[in-house]
């Protein structure tokens, strides 16, 4: 839908009507977007006086789930640092919801707030990227229902920030940030006893998988969880489990006699994906139903190599950050995410690293679907304080909660280059940061890899990645002449590993990034301020120009015997960064089937 003006305000039908959720819905759903009333409060006045209050009228409009500072939201675009705003809106419960237990869900606020409905405080939450819901059952009246935040976001380095920008203007390899409500905000009806989680976990060697669900308070008396397991469409196993307390786990085996393939694993050739549906039942009647889905897949490392159902897997991933022109860190609409897995296989990758954030959930929703391999990489902090610690363990684990499921996500990429823990060569206690997210990352989720502090300076990993983004073959030759001389003294930049690591041997080797080949001509996204474009070493003048230096460095990493894989800068530009293989709008600069040959390894889906 197209954003219209109408007089006094802003008109639209409901952006991101989708569900946002694939891998976790009821069959209930109300989605809040669209036209909210909004203000700035510099002075911070709201709290004092009574902004919460229903009736109290706020002076701006805006488009949600689309940030101020975006030109969607119907306000920007600016790069004005407001840190408190207001959001209000009012709703009505549809028939169907009416008393039930009605669920508020918001997919992201950045970075935190305070949730009010008719005018008390529902809950608060702390963490720009994660997804939080309430139980607003007891706040709600008959009729019109107000609906009112308050949100804090302050250019503040101890929050994960990834790429936004903590001050005004651009900066180097940071953007325009976004503020409040920037994903999805819905309503659902659940039970009196809520099914809170569920996480598959996939055995693909016994053929079965292990479904973990927790429930959000203990159950009745005689609770069942039955659980029903289909493959496009086809009924495959129904499972019921008993459950007394607020955790179930029941291991189900997709075993099918005489088929000559026992399970359909997911992979980049072949995404099958099971549906898995899981009912509360409470002396024998559905008080709560949720659905998800799940690919039988495994990942691994030893000797060196990454293995993806017990085979192993080359990987040719591309760094997505996933911004748009119009909406920033918000996909403007669920065809853009779809694009964008589209055009990342088109150009002949098997995978992407979403660089740092924590990507709205349709994306690995596509990626699962479309049989695309992912690294999800946490936001970065920019100080190093308690607070650090504590926020970016807390989005970790939320980002953990939230995508288990996705068959696509192989990695979790804790830190980033030493952000936030700029001395972590020789820090202790800056190590033990990343040793802690690492082991933290294991300990939530055993299932896939860790690449602790991604480019250089690391510690306990399961990917040694290193960042290099020379220009030449030769010079890629000279960096990595062997893998003892990488790992005893370091890449082109910052040393491979923390002062007093010793590798184990197991780590798979990966440049995590290079390339960054950027137009003289191509790329320039609207006013920079005055801001100059930029990509890596100079810029190219023509297509031929690019595929000479993109095919002379790829083909020095292939050569290195020892790597397992690569990760190309970048695929769109973003404002000042103009080194994409698309424009910010999303056209492509090179011929992409040519790209794709050059790109392309003849080893099948590896």
């Amino acid at each position: 839908a197209c954003l219209k003006k109408f007089k006094g305000g802003i008109s639209m039908s409901v952006p991101r009507p989708e569900h946002p959720r694939p891998d976790f819905m009821r069959d209930t759903f109300v989605n809040l977007n669209g036209v909210w009333q909004f203000a700035f409060d510099d002075a911070d006045e709201g709290r004092f006086q009574g902004w919460e209050k229903p009736g109290k009228q706020l002076d701006k409009e805006i488009l949600v789930p689309f940030a101020y500072q975006t030109k969607m939201s119907g306000i920007g675009p600016t790069d004005e640092i407001h840190p408190i705003v207001w959001y209000r809106r009012s709703f009505t419960l549809p028939e169907e919801l009416r008393g039930r237990r009605i669920l508020l869900h918001f997919g992201a606020v950045d970075f935190a707030c305070a949730v009010y409905v008719n005018g008390q405080q529902a809950g608060t939450h702390r963490g720009g990227y994660t997804p939080f819901h309430f139980d607003i059952t007891p706040l709600l009246q008959d009729g019109e229902n107000d609906l009112c935040l308050r949100v804090e976001d302050a250019p503040d380095c101890t929050q994960p920030r990834g790429k936004q920008y903590w001050d005004r203007g651009l900066m180097g390899c940071w953007y325009t940030p976004v503020t409040g409500i920037w994903q999805t905000v819905y309503l659902e009806a659940a039970g009196k006893t809520a099914v809170r989680q569920i996480h598959v976990t996939p055995d693909i060697d016994h053929c079965r998988f292990t479904a973990e669900m927790i429930l959000d308070d203990r159950p009745a008396e005689n609770a069942e969880l039955e659980l029903d397991v289909s493959f496009q469409g086809k009924p495959c196993r129904t499972v019921r489990s008993t459950i007394a307390d607020r955790t179930a786990r029941v291991t189900v085996d997709l075993i099918v006699r005489g088929d000559l393939d026992p399970v359909h694993l997911w992979n980049p050739g072949s995404p099958n994906l099971y549906d898995l549906r899981v009912r509360l039942l409470e002396n024998g009647r559905e008080t709560d139903a949720v659905s998800t889905y799940f690919g039988m897949r495994k990942v691994e490392v030893k000797d060196g190599k990454v293995y993806l159902n017990n085979r192993p897997v080359y990987q040719r991933l591309i760094l997505d950050q996933g911004y748009w022109p119009d909406s920033l860190l918000t996909p403007p609409s669920d065809e853009a995410l779809r694009q964008d897995v589209q055009y990342t296989l088109d150009f002949g990758y098997n995978g992407a690293r979403k660089h740092q954030k924590l990507e709205d959930p349709r994306y690995y929703y596509w990626a699962d679907k479309m049989g695309l391999l992912v690294w999800g990489e946490v936001p970065s902090t920019y100080d190093f304080t308690s607070d650090s610690v504590q926020n970016l363990t807390e989005t970790l684990m939320a980002f953990i909660q939230r995508d288990y499921n996705h068959p696509c996500i192989i990695t979790w990429v804790p830190m980033n280059e030493s952000w936030g823990i700029w001395q972590t060569y020789a820090n202790p206690q800056q190590q033990a940061l990343a040793r802690m997210l690492y082991h933290l990352t294991k300990a939530a989720d055993g299932t896939r890899l860790c690449s602790s502090n991604d480019g250089w300076e690391q510690v306990e990993t399961d990917i040694c990645a290193l960042h290099d983004y020379a220009a030449s073959k030769a010079d890629i030759q000279a960096h990595f002449a062997s893998r003892q001389q990488v790992e005893a003294h370091a890449c082109d930049y910052r040393p491979c590993y923390a002062e007093g690591y010793t590798p184990t041997g197991k780590e798979a080797f990966l440049v995590t990034e290079y390339g960054g080949i950027a137009f003289t001509n191509i790329g320039l996204q609207g006013d920079l301020g005055g801001m100059q474009t930029w990509g890596y070493h100079d810029k190219v003048t023509d297509e031929e120009a690019f595929f000479r230096r993109f095919q002379e460095v790829t083909d020095g990493i292939r050569e290195i015997p020892y790597c397992q894989g690569y990760c190309y800068t970048q695929l769109t530009d973003v404002m000042q960064e103009v080194n994409g293989l698309l424009t910010p709008d999303r056209r492509p600069k090179v011929d992409v089937k040519r790209f794709a040959s050059l790109n392309r390894r003849p080893d099948g889906w590896h």
